[in-house]
C-alpha cells in the first residue's frame, strides 16, 4: 500500500521537534503580523488607516484574513515610542509600519536592525540614519519621504497671496518635533524675501495651543501657518475651532483641517502616503528586501480652500488662488 504524505506534513515530520523546538513552534503566528507604530491616536486617523489597509489590499493582504496588525499608539507622547517599538520587537512582528512622523521611524530603527521597517517621514532618511541612500537603503528600513517639512515657503506664499495686507506672520510649531527647526529656518528665509518676519509660537499640548491662540488677540493682523506635526493632526478640530473663534486666518498642512472648517491647506496627500506605506509593507511580506526597495518621494500634493470660511472671515479669495486650488469647499 502506498502512503501519500502532504508536502507540508512531510516537512513538519522530517524536521520534527529537533528542528523546531516546541516553544519556538508555539510562537509562530498563524499569519504574518504587522506592527503599526504611530505617534498619535486611532480616533482621528480613520481615513489614513483606511488608506494603509487599501495599500495592503492592493498587494493581496486583507487584515484579519491573511495578515494581522498589532497597533501601538503613543497618544502624542513621543517618549513612549521607544518602549512601544521594543514591545513590537519582543512580539516578533513580521514588519513594523510607522507612517506619519519623524520620531516613529527613529524609535523603530533603534529597536531593531533585523525586522523590516516601512516608514513615511518628513526628515531626510539618509541624514537621520534611517538609510544609506534613497535608491538603495541598504538596511532594514525603507519607505516614503512626505516632503511636508519642505513646503513651508509655498504655504507662506499662498497665505501672503490671500492676505497681502497682513502685518504679521506666525508659525505654530511643536518644539519637540525633530523637523521644526528646519521648517522655521526655511520660513524665515522665505519671509525675508517679501520683507516680513516670522514669529514662532511653540505648542506641544492642548493647554499650549489654547494659550497661543489667546495671545494672538493682542497681535492684530496676524496670520498663522500651522506646521506639520502629529500633535496638530490629532487636534485638528481644536485648532480650527480656535482659529475661527479668535478670527485668525490660518493655512494648514492637510485637507482634514479644511474639511473641518479651516481656511485653507497645502500639503502632501496623506491618504496617498499611507497607501504607499501599505503597498511597501505588502511587497515586503511577499519577500522583497527592504534594503533594495528605493525610498520614494511624495509626488501628490493638494491645495484646498474653504470658501465658506473665507466669507466668514470677510476675505475675498483672489481668482488666481481659486484657479490653482485642487478643491474648493463651498
Amino acid at each position: 500500500m502506498t502512503v501519500t504524505i502532504g508536502r507540508r506534513k512531510f516537512f513538519a515530520t522530517l524536521g520534527g521537534a529537533a528542528a523546531w523546538p516546541l516553544a519556538v513552534r508555539a510562537q509562530q503566528p498563524a499569519m504574518p503580523v504587522i506592527g503599526y507604530l504611530a505617534t498619535g491616536s486611532a480616533e482621528v486617523m480613520t481615513h489614513r488607516l483606511a488608506a494603509f489597509r487599501k495599500g495592503l489590499n492592493e498587494t493581496g493582504y486583507v487584515e484579519g484574513h491573511n495578515v494581522a496588525i498589532e497597533y501601538r499608539w503613543a497618544q502624542n507622547e513621543y517618549d513612549r515610542l521607544p518602549e512601544l517599538a521594543a514591545d513590537l520587537v519582543r512580539r516578533r512582528v513580521s514588519i513594523i509600519a510607522t507612517p506619519g512622523s519623524a520620531q516613529g521611524p527613529l524609535a523603530a530603527k533603534a529597536a531593531t536592525t533585523t525586522i523590516p521597517i516601512v516608514f513615511s517621514t518628513g526628515i531626510d532618511p539618509v541624514k537621520s540614519g534611517l538609510a544609506a541612500s534613497l535608491n538603495r537603503p541598504g538596511g532594514n528600513a525603507t519607505g516614503i519621504v512626505s516632503m511636508t517639512g519642505q513646503l513651508g515657503p509655498k504655504q507662506l506664499g499662498l497665505l501672503q497671496e490671500l492676505l497681502p495686507g497682513a502685518t504679521r506672520f506666525a508659525v505654530l510649531a511643536n518644539p519637540n518635533n525633530a523637523t521644526t527647526q528646519f521648517l522655521i529656518n526655511d520660513l524665515r528665509s522665505a519671509a525675508s524675501t517679501i520683507g516680513r518676519q516670522i514669529d514662532v509660537l511653540n505648542a506641544g499640548t492642548n493647554r499650549d495651543i489654547d494659550a497661543v491662540f489667546a495671545s494672538l488677540v493682542h497681535r492684530p493682523g496676524s496670520a498663522v501657518l500651522v506646521s506639520p506635526d502629529p500633535v496638530f493632526s490629532n487636534r485638528y478640530v481644536q485648532l480650527v475651532t480656535l482659529a475661527m473663534y479668535h478670527r485668525v486666518p490660518a493655512i494648514y498642512f492637510s485637507r482634514e483641517f479644511v474639511e473641518a472648517g479651516g481656511l485653507m491647506s497645502y500639503g502632501t496627500s496623506q491618504v496617498d502616503i499611507y497607501r504607499q506605506v501599505g503597498i511597501y509593507a505588502g511587497r515586503i511580506l511577499k519577500g522583497e528586501n527592504p534594503a533594495e526597495l528605493p525610498i520614494l518621494q511624495a509626488t501628490k500634493f493638494e491645495f484646498v480652500i474653504n470658501l465658506q470660511t473665507a466669507k466668514t472671515f470677510g476675505l475675498e479669495v483672489p481668482p488666481t488662488l481659486l484657479a490653482t486650488a485642487d478643491e474648493v469647499i463651498e
